[in-house]
């Protein structure tokens, strides 16, 4: 095994232009590895020179145009942070343009096939080879799983859903979301007023229903966070039907973000479906109570410290906030964030799976 480890980190093109949960993961991970002496570069676009790497770290197996081009050229083992979301529900039931359409009675993966051809054709987005289009979505994923040498999720249950879907078995190793525990802090600050959703404005975080839910209430309610590209319509239909007890705040970095957490009792973060929510971690830490949509991985993080709810059903949700607004502050749940949610121990077990591989 080479003395001195040096990682590629291949992320999606957008990543700092369109930020989410995985440009946090991302960023942070290559910060805490390089603390453990690790060489990390953060790739982008362009071309990776496999001799310059021991590894290669892939980010978004959801994405796979972004990845296939490169698993073409490499010489090197490679792993994925699969980041394995699924839009499944969010696009059938709730989506009334052409992708809600075709989800009605296309299979998933063919509907994600149809997403990346038109942002292709009608804007003209990179994808990093055009055999993603002979190959599909499902068998260019599948195709990325088998050549892989250890996946990285971010869950048990994600491992789980990922095999699952896609009917192939590989070494994993479960990393999990974190905080920066330099940043985010219990504060001893008593005057909470406010229910905070912090999260990328679209559809699949449902922001729409926690304002349908919470319009005209005593609760002071604060958005935080900016549109994706394609989400214009969706956030101004948020706007439109928000209340004046409503406030809409464009994404911030975190060091700013600090402020609101340790003013709000509840974060709600009611998505369709969320591996972790990363904001829910950081809320977490800072003593808000929380409410989740009961999707996805998130027990696997929150067990039952936290407050779930059935996110296409306003009185739950309602009536999920009115329960954390008047419960106590759960110190199990900040502990156990502390413990063991942080970047630090992200890039032990990071660094242990390289090693591991490198080994071989």
């Amino acid at each position: 095994m080479p003395t001195e480890i040096k990682i590629a980190m291949v992320a999606r093109p957008n990543l700092y232009e369109v930020p989410g949960g995985d440009t946090v993961q991302i960023v942070e991970t290559a910060k805490a590895l390089v603390a453990l002496g690790v060489k990390v570069d953060i790739i982008l676009n362009g071309k990776i020179t496999n001799e310059n790497y021991s590894l290669i770290h892939f980010f978004n197996i959801i994405d796979p145009e972004d990845i296939l081009g490169h698993v073409y050229k490499c010489t090197i083992p490679f792993v994925v942070s699969t980041i394995y979301v699924d839009y499944r529900e969010y696009d059938k039931e709730h989506r009334s343009d052409a992708i809600g359409k075709l989800s009605q009675f296309l299979a998933r993966d063919t509907v994600e096939y149809f997403k990346t051809l038109a942002k292709y054709i009608l804007k003209n987005e990179k994808i990093s080879t055009t055999r993603f289009f002979l190959k599909g979505h499902r068998g260019s994923i599948q195709y990325i799983l088998k050549q892989a040498a250890a996946l990285l999720p971010n869950s048990q249950n994600e491992y789980k859903r990922l095999e699952k879907d896609y009917g192939i078995s590989k070494n994993y190793f479960v990393i999990p979301n974190a905080i920066n525990v330099k940043l985010f802090k219990p504060t001893e600050i008593h005057d909470r007023d406010i229910v905070l959703c912090v999260a990328r404005i679209e559809g699949q975080k449902n922001q729409l229903n926690v304002i349908r839910a919470l319009k005209d209430t005593s609760y002071k309610v604060i958005f935080i966070g900016s549109a994706s590209p394609n989400q214009q319509q969706y956030y101004a239909q948020c706007k439109a039907e928000a209340t004046s007890n409503m406030v809409f705040i464009n994404n911030l970095p975190q060091i700013e973000l600090l402020n609101y957490y340790s003013k709000a009792k509840v974060h709600i973060l009611a998505s369709w479906f969320e591996t972790t929510g990363l904001s829910n971690l950081e809320a977490g830490a800072m003593g808000c109570n929380l409410v989740i949509g009961d999707r996805g991985d998130v027990r696997d993080y929150f067990e039952d410290l936290v407050t779930y709810c059935e996110p296409n059903d306003l009185q739950a949700i309602k009536k999920a906030v009115d329960e954390a607004w008047h419960s106590e502050t759960t110190p199990h749940l900040q502990s156990k964030i502390f413990n063991t949610f942080t970047w630090e121990e992200a890039a032990k077990k990071t660094l242990h799976a390289y090693e591991t591989i490198l080994k071989r």
